[in-house]
C-alpha cells in the first residue's frame, strides 16, 4: 500500500507514469505475514526493496494484522531475519487493540480479558491498562458436569479477541460471559482474516475463527481494529 500527500485519481500504473507516482509517495505500507516473510522465512528481494526504498528516502511502515507478538516481539523477528526496523515503524493489531482502548478513555478501574497472545497482553499493560488471561488461560478446562459454573470478573469492561493457537472451551466461556453479563462491556477484534500464513508451508485458521465463536455465543458483532478498519487507517495518517 502507498500513501501520498495529495489526492490522485486512480490510474493504470505504466512504464511513463511510474516515476511521478514513486516520486510524488511518501510512505510505503507493508503487510508482513506472507509480504514480508512466510513464517520464519524472509521472502526473497524484500531486503534490496526496503534498502532501495530507504535510499530514496521513504517512509516505511509495517502494519500486520497478527496480534500474537507485539511491536518489540516483531522488531525483534525482523533483527533475526537480518533486517532492521525500529519499533515506531511497526504496526500491529496488538497495538491497535490497546491504543483503541486509550485514545477512548477506557475506565482505569476495568479490566481486559484477552482471547489471544501475549503480544496483546504486553501492548495493553504498556498502555496502562490491566488484562488477563491469553496463554495463562491455555490449560484450563471445563468439566461440563450438571452443576458446572464458571465465575467471571465483574470489573472486565472489554474482551479482546485475536489469534489464539491456544483456544479452548474455557477461553471462549470466559469471554462470552463478560461480553453477555458485564454492562457496557466491548467486545473487540484485532481482526477477521479467516486464514494466515502462520508458517511457510500450509495456511492456518486467522483470528477470525475465534472471533467468529464469540460473534455466536454473544449474538453480538465486534469492534475492529486491525485492517482494513477505519481505525487503523485514521490511526497511521495521523502518525
Amino acid at each position: 500500500m502507498i500513501l501520498n500527500s495529495c489526492s490522485m485519481s486512480p490510474q493504470p500504473l505504466s512504464p511513463h507514469n511510474f516515476r511521478d507516482l514513486f516520486d510524488s509517495v511518501e510512505a510505503f505500507l507493508f503487510d508482513c505475514d506472507g509480504v514480508i516473510w512466510k513464517g520464519d522465512e524472509l521472502i526473497d528481494g524484500v531486503p534490496q526493496t526496503l534498502d532501495m526504498l530507504r535510499a530514496k528516502g521513504k517512509k516505511l511502515v509495517f502494519v500486520t494484522n497478527n496480534s500474537w507478538k507485539s511491536r518489540s516481539q516483531y522488531a525483534d523477528k525482523f533483527r533475526s531475519l537480518g533486517i532492521s526496523v525500529s519499533q515506531d515503524e511497526i504496526f500491529s493489531s496488538s497495538f491497535a487493540a490497546a491504543m483503541y482502548l486509550k485514545v477512548n478513555n477506557f475506565p482505569s478501574q476495568n479490566k481486559v480479558y484477552v482471547i489471544g497472545g501475549e503480544g496483546i497482553l504486553e501492548e495493553l499493560q504498556l498502555a496502562g491498562i490491566t488484562a488477563f488471561g491469553g496463554p495463562d488461560d491455555a490449560n484450563k478446562t471445563i468439566d461440563l458436569k450438571q452443576n458446572c459454573f464458571v465465575e467471571h470478573d465483574k470489573s472486565v469492561g472489554a474482551v479482546v479477541v485475536g489469534i489464539d493457537p491456544n483456544i479452548n472451551y474455557y477461553k471462549l466461556q470466559y469471554g462470552t460471559l463478560c461480553i453477555r453479563e458485564n454492562p457496557g462491556c466491548l467486545f473487540i477484534a484485532t481482526n477477521r482474516d479467516a486464514v494466515g500464513h502462520m508458517t511457510a508451508l500450509q495456511e492456518w485458521p486467522g483470528a477470525g475463527c475465534m472471533v467468529a465463536a464469540i460473534c455466536g455465543s454473544t449474538q453480538k458483532e465486534p469492534v475492529v481494529v486491525g485492517k482494513p478498519s477505519t481505525f487503523m487507517m485514521e490511526f497511521l495518517l495521523k502518525k
